[in-house]
């Protein structure tokens, strides 16, 4: 069995992604990671580069700045990579997202263990998405609290926008792909960085789907949806975490929007009949 990774990144310094803790997280169970990086304004390139891990193989790509539809150009980036990845199983990891060592056995076997499973074409993790500091995550239909991360390479699967894969059993209509789960978390800090580096990332990425850049207030939130984290990090990105003590707190006087009253409604309804109404980009399969 041989497991390649794989990922794309554009201005990852100046833009506060943990990309090296990213990468290093998961570099000890794979035998490849290929990393598609954008023509940037910072030393992204030269970071990844001093890693110095034969595992590591580097495409230098240049992003379409025409194409402005539906981030689609984060699809196209997305699939330069995974299109260069030569082993059985495609471990797709983000800039953000890190994988905590206490799993990575787990998950290995996972894939071993579904590896000649012709009804199993994806794995899926649960997801922490970390909310203003280390020591607060969002739960909540709104956030996807679960994600196929890992496909096979024999599967026709393409990210129209490179958020998620469709499977092509024929050459017009995509489906999701058929999954398991691994019993595993990816731990998401894209909403720990700063609020001036998540502002900064709404002006240079915002225009790949055809928006203007929108301002980026992390206490304009419902405060009810943000809850206590009491395990542990990953050990690789103690370091890069902010060291707030306590949950985040909200602006107390945030009137809910549309979406957000929704959302109240949809955990209502999952906590009166046991139910789990986040979106899902796969199929389970028994």
């Amino acid at each position: 069995m041989k497991i390649s990774a794989f990922t794309f990144i554009k201005n990852g310094q100046i833009l506060g992604y943990p990309f090296l803790e990213s990468i290093k997280s998961i570099l000890s169970i794979v035998d490849e990671f290929v990393i598609n990086i954008g023509e940037s304004e910072d030393d992204t390139l030269s970071q990844i580069r001093a890693i110095d891990n034969p595992k590591i193989r580097i495409i230098e790509s240049k992003w379409n700045d025409q194409m402005q539809d539906k981030g689609y150009v984060y699809g196209q980036q997305k699939m330069i990579a995974q299109f260069n990845c030569t082993g059985d199983w495609l471990f797709y990891i983000e800039g953000d997202e890190i994988y905590h060592e206490n799993d990575l056995e787990k998950i290995k076997e996972s894939m071993k263990l579904h590896l000649n499973d012709s009804n199993v074409e994806a794995l899926v993790f649960d997801f922490y998405h970390f909310y203003g500091n280390s020591n607060s995550f969002l739960e909540s239909p709104g956030w996807y609290r679960s994600e196929a991360r890992v496909i096979k390479s024999s599967v026709r699967s393409y990210a129209p926008d490179g958020l998620f894969w469709l499977v092509l059993d024929g050459n017009k209509k995509g489906r999701y792909p058929k999954a398991k789960k691994v019993g595993a978390y990816c731990y998401h800090y894209g909403w720990v960085r700063s609020e001036a580096q998540m502002n900064l990332k709404s002006q240079k990425v915002q225009k790949y789907w055809g928006k203007s850049p929108s301002k980026i207030d992390y206490s304009q939130i419902d405060q009810s949806i943000i809850k206590e984290f009491t395990g542990t990090h990953p050990y690789c990105v103690l370091n890069w975490l902010p060291k707030e003590k306590g949950v985040y707190l909200a602006d107390a006087n945030y009137q809910l929007n549309t979406k957000q009253k929704k959302h109240r409604q949809m955990i209502k309804l999952e906590l009166l009949f046991g139910l789990e109404l986040s979106k899902k980009h796969y199929k389970l399969v028994k």
